[in-house]
């Protein structure tokens, strides 16, 4: 039987890298990473609590000695011996805290790249479902509790279990019921914890989800300051964030006081162990059976011990809820890529630019289809516009060709090789693509053009920038080209931004030139300027150009309009126009001063 729900789970599993799959999987890839580093770390803490150990032992020697006769050389000695295990376990310390800083460092970076790696191999839909900031505060946090988590094990956790493991032998030397009875106790108390810790989980994972998303919110409010002041919203945001606040408020609060409870109940057993373990020792000495040595041995040991199962216990804890961190990351970050270079994809032999949709369909899921059974050739070095109404499906064609997402029937082809079957970097690199909405980086005006080619000269540089009318103004700017343009462009208005975005499209010198209504914030005069300097720069490229006001088309050598996913017309400007269909009503009514969301409006598409 196949195609029931409990197929799902390893269809996609097998979709995402094996370390991607469970927290587990994920932990043992950066330990397995530096074997080295996590084998000198156990050996110096092993050595270093072995040695905290070994000092109780001669704290005993040292009572004996001094109760004993004055025996000045035993005691002397003993002293020397005390105080060389105390200068060897502060080294094994420091070396472990040096060793430990590299790794858990080191790790932290890794964890962060490889996250980011998976990530932006998702589809544009997933980050238009996923705040940018909660992503990022996502990948950084669980960094840091990769890191908590190795020092949590290293510090918090080892020392313990080496301490009682020495702690039974020293005991059995004194007593070997003692041992037995602490053992058991320890043994007892510290499942105790992890168990009721365990049940503790669901609460930490809840305060790690509603931490993610309200940091997200935060950053969403931040970006979009403008539209809160401009609406008067700033009393309106601040209630919404402080209700995201009080929800992330409780779900933390239940997360500690959970923890606290947990401690609680050590306290208790810690009293009641420690009281027994004294009185018998004081029993035994009492009868003459041990030494004052052996009842202060086992009365720091006892203490050491119990405090210490108490650490590793309420570590044990902090694991549950670090643990429970790097599942939710894993949860949101680590789902199935739906766009991946198939196994043996080779790099695109990008040519002339000669681009094919053949009997292409699409949709985003809803039962309308974006794009119903397109088929278009466009030879090499073809000046193409496509126009139609809203929604007709005129960027998804663009996005489709990008390999943005991946067409559910049917085949795009670039110069005779389908884009599904070479790598996605090869294929944007063919592709110089300017979107409506261009988003910069907050780096210089220089830095954001020269992105699309970091190796581009200067000449080169700002040839591209005068070209897409961008240069007059650049020299203007404070620092000029070496101007920091803000968060997302923001010092920059939309159509300056859309300069530069043509202009680092234009410096690219793909063989595709792809505008997605990429001048539609530029003034008529300057986009006909853009326009032109297009088609005197791109002779040798093909362009494909979403066009906002059609009369920028005029000097495109074909149109073709689309509406419901299909191409209803196709042929030259003039000759289009001439037909008197949709196009020369669309140029009519343009004409006449309307937009092109007014031209929808009107409804006047039959």
């Amino acid at each position: 039987m196949t195609g029931g729900p409990a197929d799902k789970i390893p269809e996609d599993d097998a979709r995402r890298p094996a370390y991607l799959r469970a927290p587990g999987a994920f932990i043992l890839r950066y330990l397995r990473g530096r074997p080295l580093h996590f084998a000198g770390l156990f050996i110096m803490v092993l050595g270093a609590a072995s040695c905290a150990i070994g000092l109780q032992y001669v704290t005993k020697l040292l009572v004996d000695a001094m109760a004993g006769p004055r025996e000045a050389v035993a005691i002397w000695t003993t002293v020397a011996f005390f105080l060389a295990l105390i200068a060897l376990e502060s080294i094994l310390w420091r070396l472990s805290g040096w060793l430990g800083c590299r790794t858990t460092v080191g790790i932290g970076v890794d964890v962060r790249l490889d996250l980011f790696d998976y990530l932006n191999g998702q589809p544009m839909r997933y980050f238009a479902e996923n705040r940018a900031g909660a992503l990022g505060q996502r990948i950084t946090a669980t960094a840091g509790n990769f890191g908590a988590l190795v020092n949590t094990v290293v510090w918090r956790v080892l020392p313990p279990c080496v301490d009682f493991a020495g702690a039974l032998l020293v005991f059995s030397l004194v007593d070997w019921r003692m041992a037995v009875v602490l053992g058991g106790f320890v043994v007892l108390i510290t499942a105790g914890l992890i168990l009721f810790g365990e049940r503790g989980r669901p609460l930490h994972r809840r305060y790690a989800q509603k931490g993610g998303e309200v940091a997200g919110e935060l950053v969403d409010v931040i970006g979009n300051m403008w539209a809160v002041k401009a609406f008067s919203a700033r009393a309106r945001e601040r209630a919404r964030l402080a209700a995201g606040f009080t929800v992330e408020a409780e779900a933390q609060r239940a997360s500690w006081m959970y923890t606290e409870w947990a401690r609680l109940l050590h306290d208790v057993a810690l009293l009641a162990m420690a009281g027994s373990m004294l009185s018998w020792a004081v029993t035994l000495w009492s009868d003459g059976r041990i030494t004052p040595g052996d009842v202060v041995l086992i009365s720091t040991l006892t203490f050491r011990i119990l405090h210490g199962s108490r650490e590793m216990a309420l570590s044990l804890v902090d694991m549950a809820q670090q643990f429970g961190f790097i599942e939710d990351t894993l949860h949101v970050i680590a789902q199935p890529q739906t766009v991946r270079d198939a196994p043996q994809a080779q790099p695109l032999r990008a040519g002339e630019g000669r681009v094919e949709f053949r009997d292409v369909h699409f949709s985003y899921g809803d039962a309308r289809e974006a794009v119903d059974g397109l088929t278009l050739s466009i030879p090499a070095g073809q000046k193409l516009g496509i126009v139609g109404p809203s929604g007709a499906g005129k960027s998804t064609l663009i996005h489709l060709l990008q390999r943005l997402y991946d067409v559910q029937q049917g085949e795009i082809l670039i110069d005779g090789q389908a884009i599904r079957a070479v790598t996605q970097d090869s294929l944007r690199a063919a592709l110089a693509v300017v979107p409506q909405e261009i988003l910069l980086f907050h780096r210089s005006v220089r830095d954001n053009i020269r992105f699309a080619r970091p190796d581009a000269s200067e000449a080169e540089l700002r040839a591209a920038a005068q070209a897409a009318c961008c240069d007059g103004f650049i020299r203007h700017l404070p620092q000029g080209y070496d101007t920091l343009v803000g968060e997302r462009g923001a010092k920059l208005s939309g159509g300056q931004r859309q300069r530069i975005g043509l202009a680092r499209a234009f410096l690219k010198q793909a063989p595709i030139i792809i505008l997605d209504e990429a001048t539609s914030a530029l003034d008529t005069e300057s986009e006909i300027e853009v326009q032109r300097a297009l088609v005197r720069m791109g002779r040798a490229r093909t362009v494909i150009s979403v066009a906002h006001r059609l009369s920028t088309l005029s000097s495109f050598d074909r149109v073709i309009v689309i509406q419901g996913g299909r191409i209803v017309e196709d042929g030259a400007p003039v000759l289009l126009r001439a037909q008197g269909g949709l196009f020369q009503r669309m140029w009519r009514l343009q004409a006449e001063g309307l937009s092109l969301e007014e031209v929808d409006c009107l409804s006047i598409i039959p």
